[in-house]
């Protein structure tokens, strides 16, 4: 067999793909030739001894191709990863020189979950798995959602650690600055309307349940907030939780810090403690709203039956819920 016959066998390789057209597997290069993927993700292409590879489809990730490559831990902000190997930090203004960019980061992450990176032989990072915890980001979190100035007060805070918290922040802020200003922008256009047209918008915008329904596909803390806020509580945090269209919402209701899940309507999946019918097993969750989910916590708070099933992080009734086995909750 000549080098002819070895060039022209062709082969299937399994690899990552964020644009472009080229893509590298050990040291060999190749350009796509005709149709590109769709989407960023794993692809596979049909290689041969040339220069050139042929898009097959899209696949799942070839576990594989971690061995023998650069894994970089660290935490997520975002799409960048502050890494572990950070020691020393003298401008928060900024990310240090160690901070990269992650690709295929999966939705569902809690903040400040550590995580690894894998380097791949194109030269980018992509998102490989969950890392465990080094033990202080539980309260980083609770100090996140508290709006604290900083985490220095928090024992085992390492710099990479408290980068993040620091750039988090920043997000937040800047994100609070932007809603704040196209709030003000919106208030001057209803000033502009009669009194009564004013007065129609703004409850259509935030004062009814439709209103909230349609604003939170837009902004989502928006809605959230003005709905908690009608039975008195208080929006800590939200994060997209790992099914489509559905949020995972930390509230504070009558001092206790509880979670539960919502879609975008505003409608309970999982309200995050016991609403199961101890006579008919029904479980309950569905038949409450984000605004009538804590008349539920009340009366399980006041008839001593509140059973928590996804716990939060600084809840002071983390380590005494109530567990009686009768009752509706």
């Amino acid at each position: 067999m000549g080098w002819a016959d070895l060039l022209a066998q062709e082969e299937t390789v399994t690899l990552p793909w964020v644009g472009g057209r080229s893509v590298a597997l050990k040291g060999r290069w190749w350009k796509i030739e005709g149709k590109l993927p769709r989407n960023h993700g794993w692809h596979q292409f049909a290689v041969d001894g040339g220069k050139t590879a042929k898009w097959v489809g899209a696949t799942e990730m070839d576990f594989s191709y971690e061995q023998g490559r650069k894994i970089l831990r660290g935490y997520l902000v975002g799409d960048w990863l502050v890494p572990d190997s950070v020691h020393a930090i003298h401008n928060f203004d900024t990310l240090p020189p160690e901070a990269v960019q992650v690709h295929f980061v999966e939705d569902g992450l809690d903040r400040f979950d550590r995580v690894a990176t894998l380097l791949t032989d194109a030269g980018f990072y992509i998102y490989l798995r969950p890392e465990f915890p080094q033990g202080p980001e539980g309260l980083v979190t609770v100090a996140y959602q508290d709006k604290a100035p900083s985490v220095t007060n928090i024992p085992g805070v390492t710099p990479a650690l408290e980068l993040a918290f620091r750039w988090e922040v920043w997000h937040r802020d800047e994100a609070d600055k932007r809603r704040a200003e196209l709030e003000r922008i919106r208030l001057e256009q209803i000033a502009l309307l009669e009194k009564e047209e004013q007065r129609r918008l703004l409850v259509e915008r935030m004062g009814d349940g439709k209103g909230r329904r349609a604003l939170a596909k837009v902004d989502f803390k928006a809605a959230a907030e003005a709905a908690l806020a009608i039975s008195g509580a208080r929006l800590l945090d939200y994060r997209k939780s790992t099914q489509r269209n559905e949020m995972v919402v930390n509230y504070e209701f009558r001092g206790r810090r509880l979670q539960c899940v919502c879609d975008l309507d505003l409608n309970i999946v999982d309200a995050g403690i016991c609403l199961t019918d101890h006579r008919t097993q029904e479980k309950g969750d569905r038949y409450f709203t984000l605004e009538s989910i804590t008349t539920a916590v009340s009366a399980a708070l006041d008839q001593h039956k509140l059973v928590v099933w996804r716990h939060v992080e600084g809840d002071p009734g983390h380590n005494y819920d109530y567990e009686e086995d009768t009752g509706d909750f």
